[in-house]
């Protein structure tokens, strides 16, 4: 996000919750970014960091995905991943980062096959992949809203609305967000999928549904520009009965325990300071998406 999908499952295997961008350039930085990769050890929490630091440069696994990590249109590489990457390294003593795109359904097996050193996508932490990886603690996290029509007359609210009043309810293709309306009591075949937040905002727009759900962040975004349509406040969706908030971090190797431990300490700093929230603020993200969480919480233990 198996629980249902999220944030970094969408075009996992799958699609994804944002717009793609830089493709030329991506395309361009794979072929570059296929070389090998400092080898970890498997021993006493790794020596990664000590090679990173020696070599002067860090590779990032990204997904092409606007906000959380990307190309932008002068093929420089940002996005709010990738610009913390950039900040948390050089005060690990690690000066460069260098991207190394790829499907985000590769994230994974490319780090574990050493294709790059971490995975910066704004990868959502849930049980199945903490398997896999180990993750830093969450850099953000993520509630739902919906793009309704000005004024939001059906009063929408949550996913219980969306059922009690019988609204037309689409959202995107493979987005956890299925999940969430299917829990509350919406029936799944009545869903409309569409490819995209912008395709929900032509949707609601033109009324051919009542609501489009997505992430607070991708929605707020997106109705910026709409005469027609508003977003939501956004929510936390319920999972097994329980309110959810999902949390995006950065994946490491299981054998890379000190680099993972000396990245969370820097993330902490710039948490309390409150520079964190200056880094991811240009993308969208807003004191809201600030977090406590726990890669530990998120992963289930």
């Amino acid at each position: 996000m198996a629980p249902p999908l999220e944030h970094g499952e969408h075009i996992s295997g799958t699609t994804r919750r944002s717009l793609l961008a830089g493709v030329a350039a991506l395309g361009a930085l794979g072929a570059a970014g296929c070389s090998r990769v400092a080898t970890a050890s498997t021993t006493g929490g790794g020596e990664l960091l000590d090679r990173l630091r020696a070599a002067g440069v860090v590779r990032l696994g990204i997904a092409g995905e606007i906000p959380f990590g990307y190309i932008d249109k002068n093929g420089d590489l940002t996005g709010e991943a990738p610009e913390l990457a950039k900040v948390i390294f050089k005060r690990l003593g690690v000066d460069r980062v260098q991207p190394v795109p790829t499907e985000f359904g590769s994230l994974i097996p490319g780090l574990n096959s050493q294709q790059f050193d971490v995975v910066a996508a704004g990868m959502y932490v849930t049980p199945e992949r903490c398997e896999q990886v180990i993750f830093a603690d969450p850099d953000y996290q993520m509630l739902d809203s919906f793009i309704v029509r000005k004024g939001n007359p059906k009063g929408l609210h949550n996913y219980k609305d969306v059922v009690a009043k019988k609204a037309k309810f689409a959202t995107g293709t493979g987005y956890a967000e299925i999940g969430y309306a299917v829990e509350a009591g919406y029936k799944e075949s009545d869903i409309l999928i569409v490819p995209d937040q912008v395709a929900g905002l032509n949707a609601v727009e033109a009324g051919r549904v009542d609501v489009f759900a997505g992430t607070a962040l991708t929605t707020r975004e997106v109705v910026k520009k709409s005469a027609k349509a508003e977003a939501t406040k956004a929510f936390t969706p319920t999972v097994d009965g329980k309110p959810h908030i999902d949390g995006g971090a950065f994946a490491f190797r299981r054998t890379e325990t000190n680099l993972r431990d000396a990245f969370n300490v820097e993330l902490r700093k710039l948490k309390k300071s409150g520079e964190l929230l200056r880094i991811l603020k240009p993308f969208g993200f807003t004191r809201a998406e600030m977090t406590d969480l726990t890669a530990k919480e998120l992963c289930g233990g």
